[in-house]
Formats: structure tokens, C-alpha cells, sequence
């Protein structure tokens, strides 16, 4: 049996759109590039900064909607607060929307079903085994940004045996769980709320960092450790082997201590001279087997602790973010890779001899951050090209595309920000 292992590393697998660069590098290396007109990188900057704040006050109404809209569904909420059924179905349709949208404009995905039902069925990083009880939940979906291939060492045979499997890892994962609303749950479900101190209809969101696609079902908030075939004939083994001859010693002298005890309360009137030292070694004897079933009884809870301690050391360290918490960081992502997009589509279009296609804009983009960063991304041209549509810093004519000049490009983006002030 695997006793668990370290992620070795990996490459990845397949390109993704999330940008991972700074912001400020990004403009650091758009004007080293040198293609900027002369004299203009001021205001390069300044068209930077307005773009950021056009961008920044466009996300803050979504922080705001998202909020709002999770306040019904917050764990931290009163368990008697009163909340109507239409408001808490409306206010759920507004979350999903809007915190899906913000996950997809921080160029996060949403995990395909098929790769959450094969993560069931394979090895996890850990040796454990759990148990989740989906019928809890009335909606389970997970988001990922970037994942790669890793190589893990596994332990085998007590640790005699060692030997490397590949494994898909999320680098970034967001899981929404919504519990069952009050109307749809069992006694069973309420009590385990109850201990949980879970409100029926609550949303859970939680942000982790490389998470192995098998220990996807360890990351729900009732999952529960449940022993191996392993760990049973382990603890099982043991407990026959000492028990039997226990109970066979037993059996013999069960039935004096019946006689002693019945001859004491009046049940019945005759003993032998030896059945008193016989019943109190069977009384010795229960006594070792109420022992031993102790023993083994804290054996398999000891066990149990072990196991789940792994999970929680592993979930642990890689819990970056819980519910409302992770509003900011996700509104904070999507604004910065709608800010790079931008930026980048219009220095792409701004430097270029000639109009582009969206396909030469792409590759374009993709080259530049090869050579000044040593990344390869599958950059999001309709995405950039809707965008600079928005903000109407698109020109296009005859199926090419090119930007306005800087000193318009300024002018236009001040006209935008005073519509929003």
C-alpha cells in the first residue's frame, strides 16, 4: 500500500491564458522593447495608469455585487437570520453568475465532470481512503488555473518499495459547495450540520494552490477518513490472533463463573470447593479481553487520527482563502489580466508597420512574452480586441486591425473615465 509523497516537479502540460507577470513588469518590458515612438513613453505610462483606473473602478461594482449577493449564503450569517425563499433563490443566481464571470476574467476554468469522477478512482498523494457524502451537497463545481504534470515518489510495502508516478496538478483551484437548502435535507444531514455548525442553503468557497487531481475529494468540508484494506488487516490480524486464544481459554471456565455467582445470589445452592479460583481466573480472563478490545479499540482510533492529520497537514498549507475572503483576490486577479490583455493588444496593434489579423496579433503577443519573459501562453486575442473595443481604442478596416496613436488613445480613455466619474 502507498504511503504518501512529495510532488517532484513537472512540466506543463498545455498553455493556459492567465499572464503570470507583474503588472509593472509587464510595462517596464513594453517600453524597453524599444518600438514605442520617440519621446512617448510618458505617456505610455499615463495611458497605464488610466487603463488601471478605468479597469479598477469597472471591478469594484462587481466586489460589490459579489458581497452583496453572498451575504445570504455566508456561513458567518446568523443560523436564525430570516431569509425568503425568492430573495435566496435570486441572490443565488446573481452569485453564480457573478463570481463565475469574475473566475473566467481571472482566466480561471471550470473543472470538466469527467475529471472530477476519474479523480475518485485514482491513487491519491496520501494513504488514506475517503469518504464523502455528495448527497450532502445540492451543487459541487470546481474552477482551476494552470495545472501541470508532476512527478510523485511513492512509498509501497512499509517503505521497502519506492517507485514514481505521474500525476496532474491544479495550480490554482477554487471549490464551491453549496449544502442542501433547509426544505431538502434529512435528520441525518441536520445533525451533521448541527456539529458542523453549518447553516442548510450556506455556500462554501475555498481557494487552494496544487492540489493533485486524486485528492480532489479531500478538499470538501465533511470529508471523512475511512480505513484501508491495509490498515484493517493490519489492526484486524492482531486482534484475532490475541483475542481467540483469550476466548478459548474463556470458554472453559465461563460456565463456573455462572455457578459462583448464581450460589452467591441465591439462585443456586451448591459449589464445588475449586469453582471459586476457577471463577476468578475467568474473571481475570474477561478482565485481559475487556483490556485487549480496548487496546485495539484505541489502536484503530489512533490510526484514524493519524490518517486524518495527513489530510489536515495537507489541505492545510495549501488553503490560501476561505468565502467572502476571496472576493478581493479573485476581482483583484480578473482586473489585472483584463489590464495585461488591454495593454498588450494595444502596444501589439500601437507598434506594428500595418494592420493585423487577429491570428498575427496572437502571435505577435505570444513572441513578445517568450523574449521578455520566457513564458508560453495561449494569449486571449478576442478577448484583448473586445475590450480595446470598449474603451474605443480599436480601429478596424477590411478584416486588419490598429490602434489609435497615444496622444488620441489618451483622449479617449480621459473621455471614458469622466462618463464614470
Amino acid at each position: 500500500m502507498a504511503d504518501g509523497g512529495q510532488i517532484s516537479g513537472g512540466g506543463a502540460d498545455e498553455r493556459d491564458q492567465f499572464i503570470p507577470v507583474r503588472k509593472a513588469d509587464i510595462l517596464h518590458a513594453l517600453i524597453d522593447d524599444g518600438r514605442l515612438p520617440d519621446g512617448e513613453a510618458e505617456k505610455f505610462r499615463l495611458l497605464c495608469r488610466l487603463l488601471g483606473a478605468i479597469y479598477h473602478y469597472d471591478y469594484f461594482d462587481r466586489l460589490e455585487t459579489l458581497r452583496n449577493d453572498y451575504y445570504y449564503f455566508n456561513p458567518d450569517l446568523p443560523h436564525d437570520a430570516p431569509v425568503d425563499p425568492n430573495v435566496l433563490a435570486q441572490a443565488h443566481d446573481e452569485l453564480v453568475e457573478t463570481l463565475v464571470g469574475a473566475l473566467k476574467g481571472a482566466n480561471f476554468v471550470e473543472v470538466h465532470p469527467e475529471d472530477i469522477a476519474r479523480s475518485h478512482h485514482e491513487r491519491h498523494m496520501l494513504k488514506v481512503a475517503i469518504e464523502t457524502p455528495l448527497e450532502d451537497y445540492r451543487e459541487v463545481r470546481y474552477f482551476r488555473r494552470g495545472r501541470h504534470t508532476a512527478m510523485v515518489e511513492i512509498k509501497e510495502w512499509l517503505g521497502l518499495r519506492r517507485r514514481k508516478v505521474e500525476v496532474e496538478v491544479y495550480e490554482h483551484l477554487v471549490l464551491m459547495v453549496m449544502i442542501k437548502p433547509a426544505e431538502e435535507i434529512t435528520p441525518q444531514l441536520a445533525h451533521r450540520l448541527k456539529k458542523s455548525k453549518l447553516r442548510p442553503g450556506t455556500i462554501l468557497i475555498k481557494y487552494f494552490r496544487d492540489i493533485a487531481r486524486a485528492d480532489l475529494n479531500m478538499l470538501f468540508p465533511n470529508a471523512r477518513v475511512v480505513m484501508s484494506l491495509f490498515d484493517q488487516l493490519a489492526l484486524g490480524v492482531p486482534a484475532i490472533v490475541g483475542g481467540v486464544p483469550i476466548l478459548l481459554k474463556l470458554a472453559s471456565t465461563l460456565t463456573v463463573l455462572f455457578v459462583v455467582a448464581g450460589f452467591y445470589l441465591g439462585l443456586n445452592g451448591t459449589m464445588h470447593d475449586n469453582d471459586t479460583q476457577q471463577a476468578l481466573a475467568a474473571l481475570s480472563g474477561l478482565f485481559a479481553l475487556g483490556a485487549f478490545v480496548l487496546r485495539q479499540w484505541g489502536n484503530f482510533h489512533r490510526q484514524s487520527l493519524i490518517h486524518q492529520k495527513q489530510i489536515t497537514d495537507n489541505i492545510y498549507y495549501r488553503n490560501v482563502n476561505n468565502n467572502s475572503g476571496i472576493f478581493n483576490y479573485i476581482i483583484g486577479e480578473a482586473e489585472e489580466q483584463d489590464w495585461k490583455e488591454a495593454l498588450l493588444a494595444y502596444y501589439g496593434l500601437l507598434t506594428a508597420k500595418a494592420p493585423l489579423t487577429r491570428e498575427a496579433l496572437g502571435a505577435r503577443i505570444e513572441e513578445l512574452l517568450v523574449k521578455a519573459f520566457g513564458i508560453r501562453v495561449a494569449f486571449e486575442v478576442d478577448g484583448a480586441l473586445a475590450r480595446l473595443k470598449d474603451l474605443d481604442l480599436l480601429c478596424e478596416a477590411s478584416g486588419g486591425f490598429s490602434a489609435p496613436p497615444l496622444p488620441d488613445a489618451l483622449t479617449r480613455l480621459e473621455t471614458a473615465w469622466a462618463r464614470l466619474l
